[in-house]
């Protein structure tokens, strides 16, 4: 199953896709109370948002081994997920426009797989986890390179507005041996199997129980493989994977 979180004239609704058309849902689809209001043809022009409701974005570090090795060479594997957060405030939806802020000069994109959350879980166990994922999407972690590096801590550089383009859908299941996919101006920048994942997503989501507890519509960024690069205003990046589609937003740089 396939669904769409959408604006229709001043309300936001959530939608199943079924052929060539949309159901229409009376909550999120995680709910245990939703229900069917009515269906209607899919019109591609229809602005979407970000398909998740979250109270936090969690975010993982260096969960390829050949992104580690191009930004942190000869660093070891990490041995447990590396956590980091971003506000809901960084969500931008498909088409949205991914704004450089003044206090950077260098952004970068990173496309990942993300995982949404439809069942409130805390140190859960491997089957709670498992009932806890309710299915995946795509996700951007824009990222101000030169402001994480300064820091030494990564809440700035993760933070600003728009730094987290998700959608477009929001799938139950990620066929086996999907491979991500990040373009910029039509140009591959990424390319990696989600099977080279040092952790995978349930032992992510596993593990980020024993942390915080994870609630319903909650957005966890699984970690972006190797070939990051900078954006600069203008460029239209595209990150694809099958069943899900393709991210794609535009760049602009904000002057002051």
């Amino acid at each position: 199953m396939r669904f769409i979180r959408y604006r229709l004239g001043d309300r936001i609704c959530w939608g199943r896709l079924e052929g060539d058309g949309v159901v229409e849902l009376s909550a999120a689809p995680w709910s245990a109370e939703f229900r069917e209001v009515r269906r209607f043809l899919f019109d591609s022009d229809m602005p979407t948002l970000p398909p998740c409701e979250p109270s936090k974005i969690i975010c993982v570090g260096k969960n390829y081994s050949a992104h580690i090795k191009e930004l942190h060479p000869g660093e070891d594997l990490p041995k447990e997920p590396l956590l980091f957060l971003k506000p809901p405030s960084t969500l931008l939806p498909p088409g949205g426009t991914i704004i450089m802020p003044p206090q950077s000069e260098r952004v970068d994109y990173e496309g990942e797989l993300a995982i949404v959350i439809g069942k409130k879980v805390s140190w859960g166990t491997k089957e709670e986890v498992q009932g806890a994922i309710f299915g995946y999407t795509l996700a951007n972690d824009v990222t101000a390179r030169d402001l994480q590096k300064k820091d030494g801590q990564w809440t700035r550089g993760k933070g600003f507005d728009t730094f987290c383009p998700v959608g477009p859908l929001l799938t139950r299941t990620v066929p086996e041996g999907s491979i991500l996919v990040t373009r910029v101006n039509g140009e591959e920048r990424q390319r990696a199997p989600l099977e080279n994942m040092i952790f995978n997503p349930s032992g992510i989501v596993a593990y980020a129980s024993t942390v915080m507890t994870l609630f319903p519509g909650d957005l966890i960024l699984t970690g972006t493989p190797e070939g990051v690069g900078p954006l600069k205003a203008g460029d239209v990046v595209e990150i694809e994977l099958q069943g899900i589609g393709i991210l794609r937003n535009t760049v602009e740089k904000r002057i002051s």
